[in-house]
C-alpha cells in the first residue's frame, strides 16, 4: 500500500469473498459503473475552503457575546465537526502528496495507521455532526414550546455537559467502529442512529412548524403582529431544517453506500455504486462548505460578526 485511500476501511465490502467481489465487477464493468475519476485538486480545494469558513464561524461565536448562548455553541460545535472532515481530508492529501514525490518514506503499517486515523476522524464527524443536528433540533423545540423555562431548563452547565458528552461519544463510537469494522453489526448501529436521528429531527421539525402555522393564523385573525420571540424561533427552526436538508443530501448516498455493503455486497448494481464513493466523498465535503454559508446569511447578528471577524474590526 503506497498510497493512502479515502475511507479505505468503508469504500469496499469485506464480507464477499474475493473470487464474488471479482466476478461481480465483471459483470458490472460497463458504462456508468467504472465511476468518476475526481481530481486530488478539487478535494484540496474544498478541504481548504470548508476549513477558512467553519474556522471564521466558531471565530465569530467567540468573539461576540450576543452569540454567546447554548444555541450557538451547538452551532459552534457542528462547525468544528464540519472542520474534522475538512482537516482529515487535507491530511490525506499532504501525505498522499509525499508519499507519491518520494518526499516522505513510511512503512505500509505505518500508513494504514494514518490511513485509520483520517478514517476515525470522518467517522467522529458523523457522529458528532448528526448528534448536534439533533440537540439542535431540540433546542429549538424547547425554545418553542417552553419558552418561558427555556433558560431553566437549558442552563449553560448542561450544554457544555452535553456537547462533552457527544464529543466522548463520538471518539468512542468512531473507535470502535475502525476496530471492528468488518463487524455487520457496528454498520447497522451506524446506519440505524443515522435513521433515529433524521426522525427524531422530522418529528421535532413537523411539530413545530404545525405550532408556528396555527400561531401565525391565530395572530392574523387577531390582526396582531407576531412577537419578535416567536418570529425568531420560527426563523432559526427554519434554518436548521435547512441544514437537516443539506445533511441528508449529502450524506445520504455515503450511508446507502453503507446499507449496500451489508446488504448486497456482491450484487452488480451494488457494485456500480461502489465505484462512485469518491463522489460521495465530494458531497460530504460540500456538506462542510455550504453549512457556514447558511449560518451567515440566516443570522444577521452572525453575519455582522463575520464581517467583522474578516475585516480584523476587533
Amino acid at each position: 500500500m503506497s498510497t493512502l485511500a479515502p475511507l479505505r476501511l468503508l469504500r469496499e465490502p469485506w464480507n464477499a469473498s474475493e473470487g464474488n467481489q471479482s466476478n461481480a465487477t465483471v459483470g458490472a464493468s460497463g458504462g456508468w459503473c467504472q465511476g468518476l475519476d475526481i481530481p486530488n485538486e478539487l478535494f484540496l480545494a474544498l478541504g481548504l475552503v470548508s476549513l477558512v469558513e467553519n474556522l471564521l464561524v466558531v471565530a465569530a461565536i467567540l468573539k461576540n457575546r450576543n452569540l454567546h448562548s447554548p444555541t450557538y455553541y451547538f452551532i459552534c460545535c457542528l462547525a468544528v465537526s464540519d472542520m474534522l472532515v475538512s482537516i482529515s481530508n487535507l491530511a490525506r492529501m499532504f501525505f498522499m502528496l509525499l508519499l507519491e514525490h518520494g518526499v516522505l518514506v513510511m512503512r505500509p503499517s505505518i500508513v494504514r495507521h494514518m490511513d485509520s486515523i483520517i478514517d476515525m476522524l470522518i467517522c467522529s464527524s458523523v457522529v458528532s455532526s448528526l448528534s448536534f443536528l439533533g440537540v439542535i433540533a431540540v433546542d429549538r423545540y424547547i425554545t418553542i414550546f417552553y419558552a418561558l423555562h427555556y433558560h431553566n431548563i437549558m442552563t449553560l452547565q448542561r450544554a457544555v455537559a452535553t456537547m462533552a458528552s457527544i464529543w466522548l461519544a463520538s471518539t468512542v463510537s468512531s473507535t470502535v467502529l475502525i476496530t471492528y469494522y468488518r463487524s455487520n453489526t457496528i454498520l447497522l448501529c451506524l446506519i440505524g442512529f443515522f435513521l433515529f436521528m433524521v426522525v427524531l429531527m422530522l418529528v421535532l421539525y413537523i411539530h413545530m412548524f404545525a405550532l408556528a402555522r396555527h400561531h401565525l393564523h391565530s395572530i392574523s385573525s387577531q390582526q396582531k403582529p407576531p412577537t419578535a420571540h416567536r418570529g425568531g424561533s420560527l426563523k432559526g427552526a427554519i434554518t436548521l431544517t435547512i441544514l437537516l436538508g443539506v445533511f441528508f443530501i449529502c450524506w445520504g448516498p455515503f450511508f446507502f453506500h453503507l446499507i449496500l455493503i451489508v446488504t448486497c455486497p456482491t450484487n452488480p448494481f451494488c457494485t456500480c455504486f461502489f465505484s462512485y464513493f469518491n463522489l460521495f466523498l465530494i458531497l460530504i465535503l460540500c456538506n462542510s462548505v455550504i453549512d457556514p454559508l447558511i449560518y451567515a446569511f440566516r443570522s444577521q447578528e452572525l453575519w455582522r460578526t463575520l464581517r467583522e471577524v474578516v475585516t480584523c474590526s476587533w
